[in-house]
């Protein structure tokens, strides 16, 4: 592997509030981004938050800062992320995969923006996203990110960001606790990881009943897949943050290469 391959990220992104406070969470992340060699050259985030019947990149040159939540508090609303878009490098990626069109409107959801905010928070660095083709399989998303893979030794920084355990119907606001089957699923889902054992997370459904109510939908689960199917073979894997809170949301994040 070129000794310039950047890293691949997976953030597990949790409340939108994290984007204004300052926890272990959001320190980690701080330490994520200066641990980088270099500043890359563009920042492609592929976020829970933007989906669709297609995947595509946003081309736009000065992507607006969506709030696509409701009921936080006013100061959270009041958070603009002003990085510059990357419009060359969503060309570039759409010329990777023939499964890739080109949208010219869309800004960045706060999947991107409230875990850019920590790991960069100067907003110098170009970011533009690849939406979610949600009902596709997730074999088709661990092909499409392999696809991908040319961008990491171009200097771009690849970031999933959603959730591995993900479930806000069971979600308890505020406490800092995992139901049984929530640190069970995550724990299996850290082993299959360090086995580099990809395909059983492209069938979680092995975990039984833990990723049954770890998963009760896909779009949060969806960028794991992405983030591992960059992963190199003998590059090293870090759990770079390991948290359940709410009971059922997991805040794990890694980081594959160096």
């Amino acid at each position: 592997m070129p000794k310039n391959t950047m890293p691949v990220l997976f953030i597990g992104h949790g409340d939108p509030m994290n984007a204004l406070w300052d926890n272990p969470f959001t320190q980690c992340l701080s330490r994520l981004g200066s641990s980088l060699s270099q500043p890359p050259s563009a920042i492609l985030v592929i976020s829970a938050h933007w989906l669709g019947r297609s995947s595509q990149v946003n081309t736009t040159d000065q992507p607006e800062t969506i709030h696509d939540f409701y009921g936080f508090p006013e100061e959270l609303y009041q958070v603009i992320y002003p990085a510059p878009g990357a419009p060359s490098w969503a060309e570039r990626t759409a010329g990777l995969s023939r499964n890739i069109k080109k949208d010219d409107q869309r800004g960045l959801d706060h999947g991107a923006w409230a875990i850019l905010r920590h790991l960069f928070p100067k907003a110098d660095i170009p970011v533009f996203q690849l939406s979610i083709d949600l009902p596709r399989p997730l074999h088709h998303h661990l092909l499409l990110a392999r696809e991908l893979k040319p961008l990491r030794d171009e200097n771009v920084l690849i970031i999933g960001s959603g959730n591995i355990v993900h479930n806000l119907q069971l979600a308890r606001t505020g406490e800092y606790f995992g139901y049984d089957w929530a640190i069970e699923f995550d724990a299996w889902v850290k082993s299959r990881i360090d086995e580099r054992d990809f395909m059983s997370l492209v069938n979680y459904e092995k975990a039984g009943k833990a990723g049954a109510l770890s998963v009760p939908t896909m779009d949060h689960y969806v960028p794991l897949i992405y983030s591992v199917g960059l992963a190199d073979k003998e590059e090293p894997i870090e759990h770079a943050y390991e948290e359940i809170v709410y009971g059922s949301v997991g805040m794990r994040c890694l980081k594959i290469g160096k």
